[in-house]
């Protein structure tokens, strides 16, 4: 058996893979072994893989790759690259900085938010999922103000030093803003998701953000919403796993240590 739990021979049938809100940080180390895990494995047993966005707990710029820290996570994901894996990612609310020289030096291609794209014979919108999130009124504007592209080049003319210390007093500020909110608040709009599928024509939709990985069918069984989990393996119980599309257009769901999750 394979660390997905499938037989080597199925393997070439996964068509992509789609994992979102690592959130990883020097901290957290076994969360980034278990993500080297992931792509020393499952990863390179398929066609596509999707980063869908907060990879990183933070990133103020890809002179960031400069520490030996991301840097290992970089040549991760680019060995992924090397065996034949076509990469995309699209940023998250945290480490929606990561450029062009990441990507490239990465292996990965930078997709916008949200991507539509058509595996296994079905359209397939893939988002972040933070700009679903539109009855959080106070997040939806300061996301407009920090996705402001004069904004991030005056930002991203700044020292490093500085910019991590504004990107961590951020940190703190969200930390503190979140205990205000209802849980309500901080999920998707029902509106927002039925708008998307609308725009784009999509079938299915895979986000991530809300850490409240789910399937939501909808419209009668004509849509279905697959919300991704978040990764801890810092703590206990551990978290983490990815959503898996096969060649006959099913969806399957697995948990950081690769079992299927039924």
């Amino acid at each position: 058996m394979t660390m997905t739990g499938i037989t080597p021979q199925a393997q070439p049938e996964t068509v992509a893979l789609f994992i979102s809100d690592l959130h990883l940080h020097p901290s957290c180390p076994r969360t980034a072994q278990a993500f080297h895990a992931f792509l020393r494995g499952p990863a390179r047993r398929t066609q596509q893989l999707f980063l869908l966005g907060d990879i990183f707990e933070s990133w103020a710029g890809d002179d960031e790759l400069a520490t030996s820290w991301n840097r290992e996570i970089c040549d991760s994901i680019r060995a992924v690259s090397d065996a034949g894996v076509e990469i995309g990612w699209i940023g998250g609310n945290r480490d929606f900085l990561v450029g062009k020289k990441f990507a490239r030096e990465a292996g990965f291609s930078l997709l916008p938010d949200p991507h539509l794209v058509t595996l296994a014979r079905q359209r397939i919108v893939l988002t972040h999922g933070d700009a679903l999130c539109t009855d959080d009124v106070g997040y939806m504007a300061f996301r407009a103000k920090v996705r402001n592209t004069l904004a991030q080049k005056l930002f991203l003319a700044m020292p490093l030093s500085k910019r991590k210390s504004i990107i961590e007093g951020m940190r703190s500020d969200s930390v503190a803003a979140q205990k205000a909110k209802t849980s309500a608040i901080m999920d998707v709009n029902a509106g927002a998701v039925d708008e998307l599928f609308v725009q784009t024509g999509a079938e299915v939709m895979i986000h991530g953000h809300t850490h409240r990985p789910a399937r939501h069918d909808l419209a009668e069984g004509k849509r279905t919403r697959h919300v991704l989990t978040d990764w801890d393996a810092d703590s206990k119980p551990e978290r983490g796993g990815w959503l898996a599309l096969f060649a006959d257009g099913t969806l399957r769901r697995f948990d950081i240590k690769g079992r299927m999750v039924t």
